[in-house]
């Protein structure tokens, strides 16, 4: 799916809080599913995804505050944002959602199904943020950056044309960043000065404590879980933090490797995640 085909479905949600901006695609009388991403990306990250799922599932990929369409909160923290994502299901009544999270998504998402277990049909991870793990060590001086207020003009730098964007801070978590068209890098970077600072707030605001306290809810998780964990990001996200995500939840199944994959590999190489996921479902 092309961008522009993605972003011409884009809505925008009123809430208390702000508006929340999602794409959405299926049958609404379908299973609804709901794709979380993670930082500087955006709900265009699923797009490839969702093209292939929309036949039997209403997917609904949102932009999380500070990305895409949604502006920016008082609150960035990823507990926030999982308040966002329950404002989002509830504004559009979803009901039960087979939830979708990847990266920093994938944390929001654990703090959500800890907080909101009966919303859930499912959830399913992919390589993402764990307690223990949460930033990455190697991420850690990215996060000192930001409390610093240093970070976001060398973000908002990147978007000055192709060839620093395919070089940017992004292209390190695709296997192959020559690959991604240029739209999509306008579309992570875009935004000037401004919303590079709502991203840095957004970092600086990363907190362990948040997801320390979604264990005990996730301890007790019931929902069937499915954890499917690219293999080439053992820096950041190695597969031993899918294993403790395995262990940590009750509704959790074996996991899923994928050889050679790196953090965006939903959006880069989804024929590794589709399959997983219709079978799972049963749809």
């Amino acid at each position: 799916m092309d961008v522009s085909t993605f972003t011409a479905r884009r809505r925008s949600l009123p809430a208390d809080g702000g508006e929340i901006a999602y794409t959405e695609f299926g049958d609404a009388g379908a299973p609804a599913a709901l794709f979380v991403h993670g930082l500087a990306t955006g709900g265009l990250m699923w797009r490839h995804v969702i093209e292939q799922l929309s036949g039997t599932t209403r997917c609904i990929a949102i932009d999380l505050p500070a990305h895409g369409g949604t502006p920016a909160r008082a609150d960035m923290s990823v507990a926030a944002m999982a308040e966002v994502l329950a404002e989002l299901c509830g504004g559009l009544g979803l009901g039960k959602v087979d939830l979708v999270g990847n990266d920093t998504g994938g944390a929001i998402c654990q703090i959500f199904a800890a907080r909101y277990p009966g919303g859930l049909r499912s959830l399913t991870l992919t390589n993402c943020d764990t307690d223990g793990n949460f930033p990455p060590p190697e991420f850690a001086p990215m996060v000192e950056l930001a409390r610093q207020g240093k970070l976001a003009e060398g973000f908002a730098g990147v978007a000055a044309g192709p060839a620093s964007r395919a070089a940017g801070p992004l292209a390190g978590l695709y296997n192959d960043p020559a690959t991604v068209p240029d739209e999509v890098w306008r579309e992570y970077y875009g935004g000037g000065l401004d919303r590079a600072r709502d991203v840095e707030r957004m970092i600086a605001a990363l907190d362990p404590a948040d997801l320390t306290a979604a264990t005990p809810g996730l301890r007790a998780l019931r929902v069937p879980t499915l954890i499917v964990w690219g293999t080439a990001e053992e820096s950041n996200f190695g597969v031993k933090w899918a294993y403790q995500l395995r262990e940590l939840i009750p509704g959790a199944r074996d996991v899923i490797e994928v050889d050679g994959a790196k953090l965006l590999f939903p959006e880069e190489r989804p024929g590794d995640l589709v399959p997983h996921l219709r079978e799972f479902w049963g749809r």
